[in-house]
C-alpha cells in the first residue's frame, strides 16, 4: 500500500495550493481527483469568468470610445468566446499538471473515499497517510421547481463544460455574486438578459450602501435593470424555449435560463463518518480555527468546510492547513483577512469589517474616503466611478477593513489586506511610496483623510 505524509483530496485552488505548499516543504505528498484537474474554479468558475469578464470590461467601455479618439463598431459574440475561455482552461490546467509533477506530487485519478482517517481508497487502490486533507469543494445548489426544462436550466457548471443553447434572450436567476456576474457579463456579450430575484442585487454581501448605488447606476447606464420581487416559481419547456413563470403567474419566454441559487458542499460519497469526521447541518464538514475536523489527523478547506466559498477563501485556508501539519498550531484561519471581489458592471471588493459589524464587535470605527472622480489615473483612463473607503479604530488606529469599488478593485484590494490585523497597517500604508499617476494613490488619500479628520495624525504619521 503507497504510503503519504499527505493525501490531499480534491484539487481546485485549495486543493492545489495545499499540495504544492506541503511539497515544497518537504513533505511526500498525493493528490486524488475524481475529475478534471483544477477542481469548479480552473475549469468552470473563476477563471473562464475572469476570460469572460475581460472581454465584457472592453465592450462596456464602448460608449467612451469616441470622445478617446477610438472610431469603429465594436460586438461581442458568445459563440467564439466559449471556445476562447476553454482554450485558457486548458492552457492553465496543463500548467497545474506539470507543476506538481515537477514537485513530485503523485496525482491520483478516482473517486477518493475514507476507510480510516489515515487511510483512503481510490478506486480498487489504497493509500495510507500521516494527514489527509479534504478539498472536495462544491456543486450548484438546483431548487427543485427549477428542474423541469432539461438542458436549458443551466448552473455555471454547465454553462462552462458545454456551449450553451442557441438563441439570445435568456434569465439569470439569482441576486448573489453569480447573478451579479452573470448579468453583466451576458449582457456585454451580446444577450438579452431578463435578471430575476427576490431582494436587491448583493443585499447580504457586506458592501455599503454607496457601493451598491455606484453600482446600481453602473447597470443602468448599461440597460441592465434587475427585477425584484420576482423569484421564480417554475420552469417548464415551452417549445424550444422554456416558460419561467413569477409569483404573480406572469410567464416570461426565453430561450434559456442561467441558475445562481448558490452551491452546497461535496461532501456525499467521502465516508466522512469512517474517520471521525463529523458535519455540521447544512453539510458542511465541522472544522476548527486551524481548519482540523473532529478527527486529528484529518484537516477540510474550501467551500467543502468554509460557508464563505469562495475561491480565496480556500487558498488561505490551504496555507492554514499545512502550515498547521508542519508546525501544529501555528497557523489560525482569518476569514476576514481574506479579499472578497464582485467582477460586473464595476468591480467591487472589500476586506475585514464594515462599520456595523465593527460595532458589532463593540469596536470605535472610523472612515476615511477617497473618490477615483479626482483621480488623474482614473480620468485618463475615462473611468472615474468609485472610491475607497478605509475602515479604522479609533483606539487603536488599526484597520478594520476596506472597501473599494471601481476598475481594478480587485487588485487594489490586496494593497489594503498586506498589513490587514495589524496596528501599524494605517501607518504602513501611509508611509509607502506610490506611483504617480495610479489608482493606488486614492488608498493613501483615504487614509491620510481619516487621520486628519478623526485626530489619527499621530498613529498613523507617527
Amino acid at each position: 500500500m503507497p504510503a503519504f505524509d499527505l493525501i490531499v483530496i480534491g484539487s481546485g485552488p485549495g486543493g492545489y495550493r495545499a499540495a504544492v505548499l506541503a511539497a515544497l516543504r518537504g513533505l511526500k505528498v498525493a493528490i486524488a481527483e475524481q475529475a478534471q484537474w483544477g477542481g469548479t474554479c480552473l475549469n468552470r468558475g473563476c477563471v473562464p469568468k475572469k476570460a469572460w469578464y475581460a472581454t465584457a470590461r472592453v465592450i462596456a467601455s464602448r460608449e467612451d470610445f469616441a470622445a478617446r479618439g477610438i472610431t469603429g463598431d465594436l460586438r461581442a459574440d458568445l459563440a467564439p468566446a466559449w471556445t476562447h475561455q476553454r482554450a485558457v482552461v486548458e492552457r492553465v490546467r496543463a500548467s497545474y499538471i506539470d507543476y506538481l509533477q515537477r514537485l513530485g506530487v503523485h496525482l491520483v485519478r478516482g473517486k477518493a473515499c475514507f476507510e480510516n482517517a489515515g487511510t483512503i481508497r481510490v478506486e480498487s487502490e489504497r493509500y495510507t497517510a500521516g494527514q489527509v486533507i479534504v478539498a472536495t469543494g462544491s456543486r450548484p445548489l438546483v431548487p427543485a421547481n427549477l428542474r423541469g426544462a432539461g438542458l436549458r436550466v443551466l448552473t455555471t457548471d454547465d454553462l462552462f463544460d458545454r456551449p450553451p443553447p442557441a438563441g439570445r434572450r435568456v434569465a439569470v436567476v439569482g441576486s448573489g455574486v453569480i447573478g451579479t456576474e452573470f448579468a453583466f457579463i451576458l449582457a456585454m456579450l451580446g444577450l438579452e438578459v431578463i435578471w430575476l430575484m427576490q431582494n436587491e442585487p448583493l443585499a447580504r454581501s457586506g458592501y455599503s450602501a454607496p457601493a451598491l448605488d455606484t453600482l446600481g447606476a453602473a447597470f443602468t447606464a448599461l440597460n441592465i435593470r434587475p427585477r425584484t420581487a420576482s423569484r421564480v416559481a417554475s420552469v417548464e419547456p415551452a417549445g424550444e424555449r422554456v416558460a419561467v413563470t413569477l409569483p404573480d403567474g406572469r410567464r416570461e419566454i426565453v430561450d434559456w435560463v442561467l441558475l445562481g441559487a448558490g452551491r452546497e458542499p461535496n461532501t456525499t460519497g467521502l465516508d466522512l463518518a469512517q474517520a471521525g469526521v463529523e458535519c455540521d447541518a447544512r453539510g458542511f464538514v465541522r472544522v476548527n480555527e486551524h481548519r482540523r475536523t473532529t478527527a486529528a489527523t484529518v484537516y477540510a478547506i474550501g467551500d467543502v468546510a468554509n460557508p464563505a466559498m469562495t475561491s480565496n477563501h480556500a487558498l488561505a485556508d490551504a496555507a492554514v492547513a499545512v502550515g498547521s501539519i508542519i508546525e501544529p498550531g501555528s497557523r489560525r484561519a482569518d476569514p476576514q483577512a481574506v479579499p472578497r471581489v464582485v467582477y460586473s458592471a464595476l468591480e467591487l471588493a472589500r476586506i475585514g469589517l464594515n462599520e456595523d459589524e465593527a460595532e458589532a464587535r463593540s469596536l470605535e470605527p472610523a472612515t476615511g474616503f477617497a473618490a477615483f472622480d479626482s483621480s488623474p489615473a482614473a480620468l485618463a483612463e475615462a473611468d472615474a466611478r468609485g472610491f475607497v473607503r478605509i475602515v479604522a479604530d479609533l483606539d487603536t488606529g488599526g484597520l478594520l477593513g476596506a472597501e473599494i469599488v471601481g476598475a481594478r478593485a480587485g487588485e487594489l484590494i490586496q494593497i489594503a489586506g498586506i498589513e490587514f490585523g495589524s496596528e501599524t497597517a494605517l501607518a504602513r500604508l501611509a508611509g509607502m511610496a506610490y506611483n504617480h499617476p495610479a489608482r493606488a494613490e486614492e488608498i493613501l488619500n483615504a487614509v491620510e483623510t481619516l487621520a486628519a479628520r478623526w485626530g489619527l495624525r499621530q498613529k498613523v504619521f507617527g
